[in-house]
């Protein structure tokens, strides 16, 4: 069965166009540990994600993607030249991990994240709990569908 999530990018790191032009991309430079948790452990190939653009104008999902291959050592970790780079990772001992993920689908229009503040069936999204800030969380597959419903709309 899959599991369903919301990935968060910033559109002046990576926006949907990218990842629209690429078709499958690397979800690197996550560093907090629950969010690589959840793509060591809990990710499998075939699951979906929900593609959110955080502080954007306006912040809301743009679209739609699948794991293709989670529990990958995060080579950013590793490159010196890299935002994203520890020192204390290495090839025996990476730290960090990503996931490849597939480009499914661009929505014609965002869905806000006020749109989903107002919508009762999106109320307990963990987008919406008071201090939730991680870029990868677990969606229900109730909230996925429904958000992709409100975009075909």
């Amino acid at each position: 069965m899959a599991n369903y999530w919301l990935m968060k990018s910033e559109p002046g790191s990576y926006s949907i166009d990218d990842f629209e032009r690429d078709k499958n991309t690397l979800w690197t430079g996550v560093r907090n540990y629950q969010a690589r948790n959840f793509m060591m452990d809990a990710m499998r190939p075939g699951d979906f994600m929900l593609f959110y653009h955080s502080n954007a104008d306006p912040s809301g999902v743009v679209g739609t993607g699948c794991i293709v291959r989670p529990n990958q050592s995060d080579p950013t970790a590793l490159d010196p030249k890299s935002d994203y780079y520890d020192p204390k990772a290495s090839h025996d001992h990476p730290i960090w991990f990503c996931a490849e993920v597939g480009f499914m689908k661009r929505f014609a229009r965002a869905i806000t994240l006020a749109e989903i503040r107002k919508t009762k069936a999106l109320s307990e999204m963990l987008l919406l709990k008071k201090g939730q800030r991680l870029s990868i969380q677990p969606v229900a597959k109730a909230e996925f569908r429904l958000i992709e419903k409100m975009a075909a709309e």
